[in-house]
C-alpha cells in the first residue's frame, strides 16, 4: 500500500548536513545512556561471547550430562561416570554468545519531509538504541537503504561516530531490500526504523529481516503531517518517494479515505509482525524529539532503565 505525502510541491527540502546529523546523533546517544537493551527477553543463539545462550557450547558454565553420541568432543567425556556405569557420558556446557544488533534505517526522501522532525527522530532514536545496545555490551552495525542497502561508516562505534546517513533515495525501502538486502548477522537482533509509507506487502521486508534472527523490532516514525495532514481545498500532492505529483480537490471524504488507508497500513504491519514474532510500535517524530519519551520501547520490553 502506498500513501502519498500531502505536501505542496512548492516546498523545498532541508538537507541533513554533517553538522545537524551529528547533533541529532549526540542528542539521542545522550538520552539513551540511562537505558539498556533487554537481552533477557530475547532468545540469543549466537557465537561465543558474553551472554549465556540456549544451546550447548564451550563455556565453563556446566549445564547437564547426556550419553555420548558420534561426533561429540572426546574431551568432554566424563571418565569417572564411565567407570561407574560402563556408559560413555559427556558433560554439556552452556553456550556463550556475543549479542549483536543490526540497525536498518530507511534512507528514502520521505524520512526528511520538509517542516517535520522525521530525520531528527530517526537519527536520534537509532542513536538512543545504539547507546542502549552498548550498555548491554552488544556489537552493532548500521545499514541504510538507498538503491540497495549499504553499511554506513563507523556503525560499529558509538552513535556519535556514525557517518554518511542521508535521506536522498527515491528507492522505496521494500525495493531496496529486493535489490540488495542488508547482510544481517545470523542470530542477531534486527531493528528497522522507517515511516513504512511505501508500496509493497510487509512480509516481503519482514521475510528478510526475520530470517535467522533472534529478535526483530519494527519502529514506525511518523510526523504530525503524516498523522494529521492538512488536506482541504485545491492541492497539488507530491509522492515524496518518486516525485510524482497530482492535483486534486480535497474535502472531508478525502481526509477520511487517507485516515482509513493509514490505519489499514499500520494494521497490515501489526499483523505481519505478529506472524513473524516481531515487535511493532509507532512514534510521533515531533513528540519524540521534544522529550525523548520512549514509553513504547519500555512497555514492549525492548529497553529498560539502568
Amino acid at each position: 500500500m502506498n500513501i502519498e505525502h500531502p505536501t505542496p510541491n512548492t516546498q523545498h527540502r532541508i538537507p541533513i548536513t554533517e553538522y545537524s546529523m551529528k547533533k541529532y546523533l549526540l542528542e539521542g546517544e545522550k538520552a539513551g545512556a540511562d537505558y539498556v537493551l533487554q537481552l533477557s527477553l530475547m532468545a540469543h543463539l549466537g557465537r561465543s561471547g558474553y551472554y549465556p545462550g540456549r544451546h550447548t557450547g564451550s563455556s565453563l558454565d556446566f549445564k547437564d550430562f547426556r550419553e555420548y553420541q558420534p561426533g561429540d568432543d572426546l574431551r568432554q567425556i566424563d571418565w569417572g561416570a564411565y567407570g561407574r556405569s560402563d556408559k560413555l557420558i559427556v558433560k554439556l556446557f552452556r553456550e556463550e554468545i556475543d549479542p549483536h544488533v543490526d540497525f536498518v534505517i530507511d534512507g528514502s526522501r520521505s524520512m526528511a519531509l520538509p517542516g517535520t522532525a522525521k530525520a531528527e527522530a530517526v537519527l536520534g532514536l537509532t542513536a538512543f538504541l545504539g547507546a542502549a545496545a552498548a550498555n548491554a555490551r552488544c556489537t552493532t552495525a548500521v545499514w541504510l537503504s538507498t538503491r540497495g542497502c549499504r553499511r554506513i561508516d563507523h556503525g560499529e562505534s558509538q552513535p556519535s561516530f556514525w557517518r554518511d546517513i542521508t535521506f536522498e533515495s527515491r528507492c522505496p525501502l521494500a525495493e531496496s531490500f529486493a535489490i540488495r538486502p542488508p547482510a544481517l548477522r545470523r542470530r542477531g537482533i534486527r531493528i528497522l526504523l522507517s515511516d513504512l509509507l511505501f508500496p509493497g506487502e510487509p512480509y516481503k521486508v519482514l521475510r528478510t529481516a526475520s530470517q535467522a534472527a533472534s529478535a526483530v523490532v519494527v519502529i514506525q516514525i511518523l510526523a504530525d503531517t503524516d498523522m494529521n495532514p492538512n488536506i482541504q481545498g485545491n492541492l497539488t500532492v507530491e509522492d515524496y518517494e518518486t516525485g510524482a505529483t497530482v492535483t486534486l480537490f480535497a474535502d472531508e471524504n478525502t481526509r477520511k479515505r487517507y485516515d482509513s488507508a493509514l490505519k489499514a497500513l499500520q494494521q497490515s504491519w501489526r499483523n505481519a509482525c505478529r506472524q513473524a514474532g516481531a515487535r511493532f510500535m509507532t512514534f510521533n517524530a515531533e513528540q519524540l524529539t521534544s522529550d525523548w519519551n520512549v514509553e513504547p520501547l519500555l512497555a514492549s520490553g525492548v529497553v529498560g532503565g539502568l
